[in-house]
């Protein structure tokens, strides 16, 4: 039987992890590898509860990928002329991809706070504060 490799990844940007949009990768800023799911799920719970002691807002999904915001950390975007809002995210992955259903957690579907719907189709590079298109 295989072994499958789990990771656990922070990243910060102007996208929503689960959207995996190309180049997604550059906004990691940290990752984590296990061999062991519940060493991984483990990891990924205590990230979790640091990120949520540190963020007013989140949104969780049973997917175990979430985002987490502060309405302070949001960038002008002079091609969409609007405020865009930056997220730290925390995401398994199994396999270098979303975990299956059977591993879903159901307990993780939850939001606290709200944010505007992004109407901005640039990529803000979050290292430099400039517009990729």
């Amino acid at each position: 039987m295989e072994e499958l490799m789990y990771r656990v990844i922070e990243m910060y940007g102007d996208c929503e992890p689960w959207w995996f949009l190309e180049g997604w990768e550059e906004d990691i800023v940290s990752s984590r590898k296990f061999e062991d799911y519940y060493q991984a799920l483990k990891y990924y719970k205590q990230k979790w509860l640091e990120l949520n002691a540190h963020f007013p807002s989140y949104k969780s999904r049973s997917d175990l990928m979430t985002i987490f915001w502060d309405t302070k950390e949001q960038e002008w975007c002079e091609d969409c002329s609007d405020d865009v809002q930056f997220f730290h995210s925390l995401v398994l992955l199994e396999d270098e991809h979303k975990i299956p259903k059977s591993k879903l957690r159901p307990g993780y579907e939850k939001e606290k706070g709200s944010r505007k719907h992004r109407s901005c189709q640039y990529t803000i590079d979050s290292k430099k504060g400039t517009t990729l298109s």
